[in-house]
């Protein structure tokens, strides 16, 4: 799945402005992730039973008595019975499943909207057992005349065992059928049920998603599967190992269109009887799929128009709303799925499995995408492109996308783990290779080297805490839906990206994608478990003659990377030659907090280095300490290690070499490589709060920023000075950093304005598109007046004549943000109505995020109370805007006091699959830094205990934490970072 988090990764931060405005940080990072962002996290499991008791009739026509009482045992205290459990037992397993659905897309006399369906699961049992669990989640069942909500027949010549209790157990999610007899192991049965739920708004399993379309609404029935809402769409044997083949079919309105996994047939009209009289609908039936998990499962109802395309005998199609096809908007994604899938065959070396890859937009959709085998939804924003209205970083999150999504339909839905605890290999493994099939849809972009930001240095903030965890989790540690949940974060995206990343660069690709295609040859239709992976590679190995550290393998390295948290710094001294390593903490003083590890914190690293300029062979560190005498140098000798980032870690040198690498920098720059650059920056200002170097050495480390042109390091270094605005723009420092950052930004801005004859052309490479956007919106923010004058002159142009909008989309953000700061109500509200009359989900977002930036309270009031009232912001966007206000130095509070007020609220209502926790809290204490808020932090937690905090648990803990580290740090640093900044401020 693409995390929600996609959005952070560039398109969120271009438009939060500095200090003044919004702070510009990547505030998504403790997702989830978010990237589908969380990707941002999966939906969370809603439970419990339905609360919809309306008339049924099966979607057949079915004369099955219309009773509905669903009896539901009370829970009690645990028990060690088989339904107390969250996992199925080992007894069934099933073959295949015939399901017909028929969703209501309007409401019935109830006031609801509901679906009902009829279907037939045939399992086989590999187990005696009297006794059938099945998952189920807020359905309701129809008696049948025995009076139980199934029916139970077997295939064989020995009868079934009959029924002698039948009940839903809502707390673990299952439809239980006590037998009075057993079943027979190797014999084939056949469950029946018919049944009833609503199609609900909550954005997980079979729910709606409504629009408007030239002043009519509509309503699209869609699912989102994963991890654990099938189990909302129809009784199914919902873990990923139970894979099965499914038959579909489903009635809809005349003239709608119906998509599955399999190619649909031609409709057939029907005439139904439902609650509501007899109906004509339309009955579409569709190729039984391949044998796949429950989670991969998708099905939608809608009015959409779709654009297609055939490549290599697979048809490629784009379904969207009419008027985003009848715009063009599907093309982009049409012409670049085709070279992604080719290039991923290549690459995994076995052909697309499947007939069709459909790719649909949703208005509402929790995560950014998700991988349904054969059809994949997505968010608008992650599909749809625009070129009047999207800008280059809307462009790449589309192509990123795809080719995450598309990288799934081998590695994840062709072979599957066997359980969520392995998520980690299928997320980081598409996290990492949607750069590669990126780059094959947009070879000038250098978009591989985007993943240093975009994941890397984003997971090495979590990764660096105490609260972290290691990315593989124990299998009996797994077991409830919110537990699943939680694992969609930033370590398993990011960290399992950077990690594989870090393998695939010491195996070789070559070795890597080999081993990759016999494994995913000999588990097709299948499922793993990681280290079946790390076979398959090790084969690789063997059979080219790739050399390893000796005694090492695949399994032996890796085993550090993925079974205990956290990650190394390297310390080189250049004077001696010796180097070590260390467990990286942000903060030193919470070592005696973390887990112990069979490890002791030690990894085997990869180590890819060049002495002054000069590329040398990689070297490994498989102790805490060695010997490299390769590495001293004298003179103005310099060395620098972890080239191009290719290793998960950080690097720290002797003051000497410091020195030296500084002296580089400030004389020629271009001999360090630039995603070095990038990591200079990064690493010297983590390490520094961490207390391995001065902090001020860090700081130094900005300085050469006058003549960089590049937008890696430039990223690198306002991402680190971020932190620096969170903990001081409430301070009397904020003064002479805005001076120093403006002075500092001042030769970029003249830079952009050159080559773009004054800001009339856009630039010509992608990472310079990106970095004009950082010159714009760093110059605006830190009060240079050509700047303010430039942005306010275009959105005064625009509110003057809204229908011809003179900002090109990919300065949007930053220029919106950038006028609303300066303006007052008149531009709030102008920003305010293009959002609400914005009919492309990209410019809406592009005026969500910037009408945060405001200065105004009673503003940023107004626009909090319009997050939690869905007919203002879409549930799906409501914990991204409350978090750009916190953003806001002025929206911060308002903000924090919001979500305490109201989080009670917040965590009923918005439950679902609707809501990142772990983004909010994040998101909203990022700026803590007093024993005030640490106070307010720990009252927050203990006051809403018995509430609960779903998928964001973890998130209050890393808060507390960060807050904690935050308070000492600014103690421990404020008055030498007053005085550099002093020092610094160019003399007028």
């Amino acid at each position: 799945m693409g995390g929600g988090f996609y959005i952070s990764k560039f398109v969120g931060v271009v438009g939060i402005v500095f200090g003044a405005g919004a702070v510009a940080t990547i505030i998504a990072l403790a997702v989830v992730y978010s990237q589908e962002v969380a990707k941002n996290e999966a939906v969370s499991p809603t439970n419990g039973g339905s609360t919809i008791k309306p008339p049924v009739t099966t979607p057949g026509g079915s004369t099955v008595k219309p009773q509905i009482t669903t009896p539901v045992i009370p829970t009690t205290a645990p028990s060690n019975e088989p339904w107390d459990k969250y996992r199925l037992p080992d007894t069934l397993k099933p073959d295949h499943y015939n399901l017909t659905l028929w969703p209501r897309l309007t409401v019935n006399a109830q006031g609801l909207y509901i679906f009902t369906g009829k279907s037939y699961v045939v399992f086989q049992c590999v187990k005696e057992t009297d006794l059938i669990l099945i998952h189920s989640n807020k359905l309701n069942y129809t008696k049948w005349d025995d009076d139980h909500l199934a029916k139970l027949s077997a295939l064989g010549s020995t009868p079934a065992p009959t029924i002698k209790k039948s009940w839903l157990q809502p707390t673990t999610q299952f439809l239980v059928l006590e037998l009075n007899g057993k079943l027979a192991v190797g014999e084939s049965y056949q469950l029946d049920t018919v049944f009833v739920g609503e199609l609900a708004d909550d954005l997980g399993g079979f729910y709606r998603s409504v629009y408007t379309e030239e002043g009519e609404e509509k309503v699209v029935a869609t699912t989102q599967m994963q991890p654990t809402d099938a189990r909302k769409a129809f009784p199914c044997f919902d873990e990923p190992a139970m894979k099965a083949i499914f038959h579909i079919t489903l009635l809809h309105p005349p003239m709608t269109v119906a998509l599955s996994n399999g190619m649909e047939h031609a409709p057939v009209a029907v005439d139904e009887v439902g609650p509501e009289g007899p109906v004509s609908v339309w009955r579409t039936s569709f190729d039984e799929t391949k044998k796949m998990s429950t989670y991969l499962l998708a099905f939608i109802v809608s009015d959409y128009d779709y654009i297609n395309s055939t490549n290599d005998n697979v048809l490629i199609r784009i379904y969207a709303r009419k008027k985003a096809i009848a715009d063009g908007q599907g093309e982009y994604a049409l012409n670049k799925t085709g070279p992604i899938l080719k290039f991923f065959e290549k690459y995994y070396n076995s052909t697309y499995p499947l007939p069709k890859s459909d790719q649909i937009a949703l208005p509402d959709f929790n995560a950014g995408a998700m991988e349904n085998w054969g059809l994949i939804t997505y968010r608008e924003t992650a599909l749809l492109y625009d070129p009047k209205m999207s800008s280059n970083s809307n462009k790449e999150r589309i192509a990123t996308i795809i080719a995450h999504e598309l990288a799934h339909m081998w590695f994840g839905n062709l072979v599957t783990l066997r359980w969520w605890n392995d998520l980690w290999l299928n997320e980081g493994f598409a996290s990492y290779v949607e750069y590669l099939g990126a780059n094959e849809a947009e070879p000038d972009w250098n978009i591989k080297d985007l993943i240093v930001l975009g994941d890397v240095h984003r997971v090495f903030a979590v990764d660096a805490l105490a609260s972290s965890h290691p990315l593989s989790s124990r299998e009996e540690d797994i077991q409830k839906p919110e537990q699943i949940s939680e694992l969609f974060d930033a370590i398993s995206y990011s960290k399992g990206a950077s990690v594989l990343r870090m393998l695939s660069d010491f195996l070789s690709e070559e070795v890597f994608s080999t081993g990759l295609s016999t494994y995913l040859n000999k588990f097709a239709y299948g499922n793993t478990v990681y280290t079946d992976l790390w076979d398959h590679l090790q084969m690789g190995i063997n059979s080219t003659g790739t050399s390893l550290p000796t005694g090492q393998t695949v399994h032996s390295i890796m085993n550090r990377w993925v079974l205990q948290m956290g990650f190394p710094v390297v310390t080189i001294n250049t004077t001696t030659g010796l180097i070590n390593q260390q467990h990286f903490l942000l903060d030193p003083s919470t070592a005696g907090s973390v887990p112990p590890s069979d490890f002791n914190y030690e990894w085997i690293v990869p180590i890819r280095w060049m002495n002054t300029g000069v590329v040398q062979q990689q070297t490994w560190l498989e102790d805490r300490t060695a010997n490299k005498p390769e590495m001293i140098v004298t003179g103005n000798n310099w060395i620098l290690a972890n080239l191009n980032v290719s290793g998960y870690y950080r690097v720290n040198y002797d003051n000497n070499n410091w020195e030296r690498l500084l002296g580089v920098l400030s004389s020629h720059h271009e001999s360090i490589p630039v995603i070095n650059r990038a990591q200079l920056v990064d690493d010297a200002f983590n390490l520094a709060r961490a207390k391995y170097i001065n902090t001020t050495l860090a700081l130094r480390t900005t300085k050469y920023l006058r003549s960089e042109r590049e937008y890696m390091p430039w990223e690198s270094a306002l991402d680190n000075l971020d932190f620096f605005y969170l903990m001081f723009d409430r301070s009397e420092i904020y003064g002479d950093m805005q001076t120093y950052l403006k002075y500092q930004i001042e030769p970029l801005f003249k830079h952009f304005g050159n080559i773009t004859g004054n800001w009339t052309e856009v630039p010509t490479g992608h990472m310079d598109q990106y970095n004009q956007v950082n010159a714009i919106r760093v110059a605006c923010s830190t009060g240079m007046e050509e700047c303010q004058t430039l942005t306010k002159g275009w959105y005064s142009q625009w509110m003057k004549d809204s229908a011809n909008n003179p900002i090109h989309p990919n300065l949007r953000t930053t220029v919106y943000c950038s006028a609303i700061a300066a303006g007052g109500a008149a531009e709030w509200e102008f920003g305010w109505d293009q959002f609400k009359a914005a009919t492309i989900a990209i410019e809406a977002d592009k005026l969500r995020s910037a009408l945060a930036c405001t200065k105004q309270p009673w503003l940023l009031n107004k626009y909090l109370e319009y997050t939690l009232d869905a007919n203002q912001i879409r549930k799906q966007d409501a914990t991204s805007t409350i978090v750009y206000i916190a953003s806001n130095v002025v929206g911060q509070s308002l903000a924090w006091d919001f979500m305490r007020d109201r989080w009670n609220y917040i965590f009923t209502q918005y439950g679902g699959g609707s809501f990142s926790f772990s983004n909010l809290i994040n998101g909203v204490t990022k700026r803590f830094s007093t024993e005030f808020e640490l106070k307010q932090l720990k009252q927050f937690q203990a006051d809403n205990s018995e509430v609960g905090f779903g998928s964001g648990t973890l998130a209050v803990s890393q808060s507390i934490e960060r807050t904690t580290a935050n308070i000492k740090w600014v103690a421990e640093n404020k008055d030498s970072v007053h005085t550099w900044f002093t020092t610094e401020v160019p003399k007028e």
